[in-house]
């Protein structure tokens, strides 16, 4: 059983809350689970963890299907293809990686009307890496007020992976410049309460600078390999 990671990741984030003086509860864990089997995942729910972040649809629909008697809650954090929107507006309650109305548009239409809004993370390019995906800075507030009108889904905040760099000062001025944007919209009247950002090796980082969510795979699961 992996309980002893979920725990040990569980004080890790109650450290960094305690530490920036917040909410013990104002950071939810969010199990990336890609590449890991439906077994993993199972044995992760069993130590009491409910939200699961998965990238790729395929995979994430397979896990769904052997995982069905267990109650969780699926975040779709990966890149979002046109073709895949129908999928993942019917079979999941978190989207993170919005970076074009397009797709925001295409998730809208397609959510099914018996199920509730889609919660929705438009993700930032704080970086400005070209292989990254998500929004420039500058694009964000057309974006997101887009994005606030569509019907079937609700805009909660901004999701970002910044460049990796084991420098905390580095981490914490890249995650200063998401929550900056988040505040700024916050500023204009959107009603937001979410920052997703920090991962296993910056999540004390993240919580530092205002994360709510923090997507932990590998300090939960153990180093990716291949999926089985």
């Amino acid at each position: 059983m992996p309980c002893h990671r979920f725990h040990a990741v569980q004080a890790r984030i109650a450290c960094a809350v305690a530490e920036a003086g917040r909410d013990a509860a104002a950071v939810r864990l969010l199990a990336v689970s890609k590449t890991f089997s439906a077994a993993a995942v199972r044995d992760l729910a069993a130590c009491g963890q409910r939200a699961f972040g998965e990238n790729y649809l395929q995979e994430a629909l397979d896990k769904q299907a052997a995982l069905g008697d267990v109650p969780l809650e699926w975040h779709f954090i990966g890149p979002i293809q046109s073709n895949k929107t129908r999928a993942i507006a019917g079979h999941f309650s978190w989207v993170h990686s919005i970076d074009r109305l397009k797709i925001a548009e295409r998730l809208s239409a397609q959510r099914p009307a018996g199920l509730p809004p889609l919660q929705a993370c438009i993700e930032v390019n704080v970086s400005g890496e070209a292989s990254k995906g998500g929004v420039a800075p500058g694009e964000l507030p057309a974006l997101a007020e887009a994005i606030s009108k569509l019907p079937g889904m609700q805009l909660r905040g901004l999701m970002a992976i910044p460049a990796p760099t084991p420098d905390v000062l580095k981490q914490r001025a890249a995650f200063r410049q998401v929550r900056e944007q988040f505040d700024a919209l916050r500023a204009r009247g959107y009603v937001l309460d979410t920052l997703s950002m920090g991962m296993s090796g910056d999540l004390e980082a993240a919580i530092l600078e205002g994360a709510t969510i923090v997507r932990v795979g590998t300090a939960l699961f153990g180093e990716r390999n291949h999926l089985g």
